[in-house]
This record gives structure tokens, C-alpha cells and sequence, in this order.
């Protein structure tokens, strides 16, 4: 699948004076574009896989945008308290919010809690829990980790996995990080029923 930075299907927004699928009102059409202009995706936004998404931390301008994919769940990987305006968006929309408090950290101390990043893939590969929005708090390293794992689990070569990485976290990528990816084992994941590891043809 390839992946960008923003996925124009996921934002009804168009760039011009009226969308061309823009609702009505009272048999009128509505003017979209100052809508348009209030759909800003979060840092580091990306679709990860149908239903998957990935980001940094969504603030209240982003919440437009969030809205329009129809978000489930959001598998959250920092310690810190979930914020109070983002806990009422998410009530407002029926998200459901799961925490994994995984320390952010820099090289040489780099401690990447193995149980941690598994329990969030086994959320990830749950359909039920899709579509799902993964975030710390700028999508690099900790986002960066648990998408690299599930990326074996779908069978992606290794070099592939880290230029993915590598694409969001740019200077700051850590070898650590890597490391983990390479070494994290998969096998207890495998058997999981999930379309994201065992698409319908």
C-alpha cells in the first residue's frame, strides 16, 4: 500500500469556491470552503492501512479532520494524562480511548516495553476497534515502533519497515528504535484473525 503524508479521500474538503459533493440546505447548496479550510490533519498524519491511521498528538484544531474519519478508538502510547478538551471530543464522538504509557526516551537509554507495543498491536489487528487513530506525541518513535511491528506481522521486508520509519522520524531516527523492530518477535501475534493480516481476495 503506499502511503502519504494526507489522504485526499479521507477529507471531503476540495480546493475551490464550492465542493462538488456539498450538502444542502432547505434544497440550496452550501458553500463548503471556509469548512475546507478548518480540516487540518494532525502532525505526521498518515493512513497506516484501511482503517489505520497515525499521527502526532491531535490538538483542537484538528478535530474537524478526526471527525471525518470516523474514528472508533485511538490507541494512545504516552504516559501523560489524555487532555480534557480532547477527552470531551472524544466522548462527543463515541471514541473509545486506550493508553499505553510507554516513556518517551533518548538514545543510549532507549526502553521500548515489549508487553506494551503487543497488547496495542492485538487492539490494532481487532476490527472491532477500527477505524483507529495510533499517536504519541509527535508520531515518530513510539507511533514509529508499534507501525514497524505490525509491519512484520504483514510480512514486510526489514529495509522496507525502516525507511517507513525513517520517512517520519527523519533526523531523529534512533537505532534503538530499529533494534526493536528487528528483534521484536511476531510469532504469538501471527495466528490473530485480523483482515489486515489475512485480506479477502
Amino acid at each position: 500500500m503506499s502511503m502519504c503524508s494526507f489522504q485526499r479521500p479521507m477529507c471531503r474538503a476540495t480546493i475551490g469556491n464550492v465542493a462538488t459533493d456539498a450538502s444542502t440546505e432547505n434544497g440550496t447548496p452550501v458553500n463548503v470552503e471556509s469548512e475546507a479550510l478548518l480540516l487540518v490533519p494532525p502532525l505526521n498524519f498518515a493512513m497506516v492501512d484501511y482503517g489505520v491511521f497515525r499521527s502526532g498528538f491531535p490538538d483542537s484544531p484538528n478535530f474537524p479532520f478526526l471527525k471525518t474519519l470516523g474514528l472508533r478508538s485511538i490507541v494512545y502510547l504516552c504516559p501523560e494524562p489524555y487532555p480534557e478538551e480532547n477527552m470531551k471530543f472524544l466522548n462527543a464522538n463515541g471514541i473509545r480511548l486506550f493508553q499505553f504509557g510507554i516513556e518517551g526516551s533518548k538514545e543510549p537509554y532507549v526502553n521500548i516495553p515489549e508487553d506494551l507495543i503487543r497488547d496495542a498491536l492485538k487492539l490494532v489487528l481487532d476490527a472491532r476497534n477500527r477505524p483507529l487513530l495510533i499517536h504519541c506525541k509527535r508520531g515518530k518513535h513510539r507511533t514509529g515502533c508499534l507501525v514497524g511491528c505490525l509491519r512484520k506481522l504483514q510480512n514486510w521486508c526489514l529495509s522496507i519497515i525502516f525507511d517507513e520509519y525513517q520517512r517520519f522520524a527523519a533526523d531523529k531516527a534512533r537505532v534503538a528504535d530499529q533494534r526493536f523492530m528487528e528483534q521484536f518477535d511476531i510469532s504469538s501475534l501471527k495466528q490473530l484473525p485480523s483482515s489486515i493480516l489475512h485480506p479477502k481476495n
